[in-house]
């Protein structure tokens, strides 16, 4: 992320001021040094939104416990002492520091030694952050409740969904905070073309940089859309409450019937999904050489006794992560949660 602006120096837990008495600290706004990290065997315990894995190669969970950071072979809970509020999002920038998005309390920026807060007083649209994602431009996107923020590194420029449409609203309006409501943004990413892909509980949008445009398959509004991915070869793929859509900028393709809540792209240019089937959630790979197939054929595990998974992630090792309560790792034979508990199984399909 870009430079924040001084308003944010606020809000810095600073490691040079642990020397200072509490007059001096109260007198230049600086809080002392709080010891935040704790490090254990043990990985999230919550609900796990996110999994990405950063440019040294450490793991990092955003969970309802915490944002954990796993060096291969400990945890780390980042953020402990710092919030308790529910973690959703975790965004490695392209400078290499990191943003956490909770749920309530606005979003973390950590560049591994402070923390710096910012919520709707100091610019976002609301303190609901779901996802984060980093644009062609360096510049930062929050999907938050009932809208989304972009940071230029100065200031905030807010979207807000009202009725069904979403338009720029002017500096200082905010969105309510109502829990859980249909104007969730869920997903936003980046084409090839420059367009921006907004997924959210009520209706999915085309940004060209102007206009907002709500996104129809035969002329009806597609909705609640949790997850956006561009494959390699530029087709728009989103996993909603009502499947697996394929859109080639013309067409709808419907994959799946099952309800999907994160859609993935692998390294190697295969799709993966999380879903919601008659033998509870699963885990499917859809293969890159089949996935202009009318019907693509996906690979199953059932991980996790029918429990809901969230973000997936592929290690640079191969290994898949995935969240649900808690993290978890697939490893080509079995599921093993973050206590090194074998609790999975072997693919099944084709």
């Amino acid at each position: 992320m870009k430079y924040l602006p001084a308003l944010f120096f606020l809000f810095v837990f600073c490691t040079s001021c642990q020397n200072q008495d509490k007059s001096e600290s109260s007198k230049n706004g600086v809080k002392p040094e709080i010891k935040k990290e704790v490090i254990t065997s043990q990985g999230p315990q919550g609900i796990t939104r996110t999994i990405i894995q950063d440019s040294k190669g450490a793991i990092w969970i955003a969970a309802f416990d915490g944002i954990f950071r796993y060096d291969g072979k400990s945890f780390t809970n980042i953020t402990s002492k710092v919030s308790s509020a529910r973690f959703f999002s975790v965004l490695e920038d392209s400078k290499g520091n990191m943003c956490f998005g909770t749920i309530g309390s606005g979003v973390y920026y950590y560049d591994g030694k402070t923390f710096k807060n910012f919520t709707t007083k100091e610019g976002l649209v609301n303190n609901e952050i779901g996802t984060i994602y980093e644009d062609s431009k360096g510049d930062i996107w929050f999907g938050a409740n009932g809208g989304a923020s972009r940071f230029d590194g100065e200031s905030f420029k807010n979207y807000m969904m009202k009725g069904e449409y979403m338009s720029e609203v002017g500096a200082g309006e905010i969105y309510p905070n109502l829990k859980r409501n249909s104007n969730e943004v869920t997903s936003i990413i980046e084409d090839q073309s420059g367009k921006f892909w907004f997924g959210t509980r009520g209706n999915a949008f085309v940004y060209d940089g102007e206009t907002f445009t709500v996104l129809r398959d035969k002329g009806k509004p597609f909705i609640n859309v949790r997850s956006i991915i561009e494959d390699n070869k530029g087709t728009i793929w989103l996993g909603s409450q009502f499947g697996l859509w394929r859109y080639d900028d013309s067409t709808f393709t419907k994959i799946t019937q099952n309800g999907v809540s994160y859609v993935y792209k692998g390294k190697d240019g295969d799709i993966w999904t999380s879903s919601s089937t008659d033998r509870g959630w699963v885990l499917s790979k859809y293969d890159e050489k089949f996935l202009l197939n009318k019907k693509p054929i996906a690979r199953e595990i059932n991980p996790n006794k029918g429990k809901m998974l969230f973000g997936i992630l592929e290690a640079n090792d191969g290994s898949i992560w995935f969240g649900a309560d808690g993290a978890y790792r697939y490893d080509g034979n079995t599921v093993i949660d973050s206590d090194g508990k074998v609790v999975g199984n072997n693919w099944t399909g084709q």
